[in-house]
Formats: structure tokens, sequence, C-alpha cells
């Protein structure tokens, strides 16, 4: 099993950049030409941060990620995080995006992970600083002892910092859940749903970005029931196409399966292939 996957991760790199190659950025942060300064005009070609986030005139912008771990031995572990970011905008009022991924692991030879995940998420009026947002998800997860769960939300977005080696924003939401447990009474939930999104690029080659994401969802409806989850990657561009990164994710949820922890955490290292 270790085989088969370290082989089809071989195969990921080989051929995501050329599957993606019709793809070009698109954004919700503002062009250069309208938040130049002084610093960012001493060197026209340094990049921009918040990739999936800026706005610009392009069209479609294409992001896979390829994370995992493997060993043997004593222990067998095999962990293989998938992910995407998909986005078109076909007009400067409305733009459509998308972040599927799939987390397999394996211990032991025993199944401990086995998560999917699928969206798609509309952004209004984009281009301005204060942008509306509303989106529908369903995920499972095995790890979880989750069935199935269905959210869909409505709100607004403020984009704080909009620079070429900084970006900043803030949503928030309302937001609706309803989660089909296979071990334990489901839940239907109404939330308040913040994220925090922060990207930066400390060096002027434009090489290096960390990036911070935070999503905060207390319960409005019930008590005593409140979901956190957030993540920090450091990226190093090796090519127009392709970054070498490792990512810090941690999860908590406080109602849970019985057995269940209410904390999950992350450290995975990988590539990621844009276009």
């Amino acid at each position: 099993m270790i085989r088969f996957l370290l082989a089809l991760l071989c195969l990921l790199v080989a051929f995501a950049p050329v599957c993606m190659a019709q793809s070009t950025p698109d954004t919700l942060q503002v062009s250069s030409t309208e938040t130049s300064s002084e610093e960012d005009e001493e060197d026209p070609a340094y990049p921009e941060v918040a990739e999936s986030e800026q706005d610009s005139t392009k069209q479609f912008f294409v992001r896979f990620n390829a994370d995992g771990t493997a060993s043997t031995g004593n222990v067998e572990r095999i962990l293989l995080q998938l992910t995407s970011a998909l986005d078109w905008k076909p007009s400067n009022q409305f733009k459509l995006s998308s972040s599927p991924s799939f987390i397999y692991g394996q211990q032991n030879k025993l199944l401990a992970e086995r998560e999917f995940f699928a969206d798609v998420r509309g952004s209004f009026w984009h281009q301005k600083q204060v942008y509306g947002l509303a989106f529908v998800a369903w995920d499972k997860s095995n790890l979880r002892r989750i069935l199935n769960r269905w959210t869909q939300a409505a709100g607004i977005g403020i984009k704080l910092v909009q620079r070429k080696r900084a970006y900043f924003s803030v949503t928030n939401l309302i937001l609706h859940e309803v989660t089909d447990f296979t071990e334990r009474q489901d839940i239907d939930v109404w939330r308040n749903s913040t994220r925090l999104l922060g990207e930066f690029a400390p060096d002027k080659a434009g090489k290096f970005t960390i990036t911070s994401i935070a999503f905060l969802q207390p319960a409005i409806s019930v008590k005593n029931n409140f979901r956190w989850n957030g993540s920090l990657t450091f990226a190093y561009k090796m090519s127009n196409h392709l970054s070498l990164r490792t990512k810090f994710e941690n999860a908590y949820e406080s109602y849970v399966v019985l057995g269940r922890k209410n904390n999950d955490f992350r450290w995975t290292i990988g590539l990621s292939f844009e276009n």
C-alpha cells in the first residue's frame, strides 16, 4: 500500500504542471497598479501573495497540493492529503470557487483516517474592499465518525491589508450545519463563523511565503457547542508552478462521538502546484 501511494504521488508530481498549463490565477486582492508603494516599486517582479484571494483581470486560478508522510518498521504509518483550490471569475461582480480535499491515513495496515470535503462558494463584488459571499459544503469523516455533514452559509468579507508582500482579510457568516453521526445523536445547529486569513512574503525574491488561516465557529442556537480549526503553512517556491511546503493543522470540536478526542493535529510535508 505504501509503494502504491508513493507511486501515485510521483505521478502527480510529473503530470500536474501539464494538466494546469491552460489556467491563469484569479484573486481577490486589488491589482498592483492600485496598491503600489515605494517599497513595492523597487522590484516590479515582486510576487503577490494570497493568490487564491487576490483580485486581477485573470479568469481562472488552479492550485493542487499533495502532502503526506510514510513510515515502515515497528510502526507502519501512511498519511496522504490531497487538496486543491479552483477559482473561476466570469465577471467583475461574481466569482465561483471550490476547495475539494481528500485525506487518507493508515496505522499498522488498519484504516485510521478517510475524510472527504467538497464545497462551492460564490463571491459577490469581489473586487471591492467589502464583498459578499455564500457557500454550501459537504464533508464525511471516518476519523470523527461523521457519516454526512451539510453546511450552508452567507455573510460578508473585508480585505484589511492588500499589499504585494502582505494580505489579510476577515469574513463573518451565519452558518447552518446538519451533522449525521454514526454513533451519536445527530445535530442541527446555527453558528456564527469568523475566518481570519493572512499571508506574508518576507523575502523580496518572493520565494518564501507564510500563510495562516483560522476559523472560529461558536453555536448560536444551542449551548456548549464550539468548533475551531486553523493552519499554518510555510512554502518555498522552486519554480513558477512548483513549491515545497510544510503545513501544521489543528481542529477542535466540543461535540464528538464517544471515544473520540476533541482535538486533532496534523503536520505534513509536501508539494504544491499552481497556475
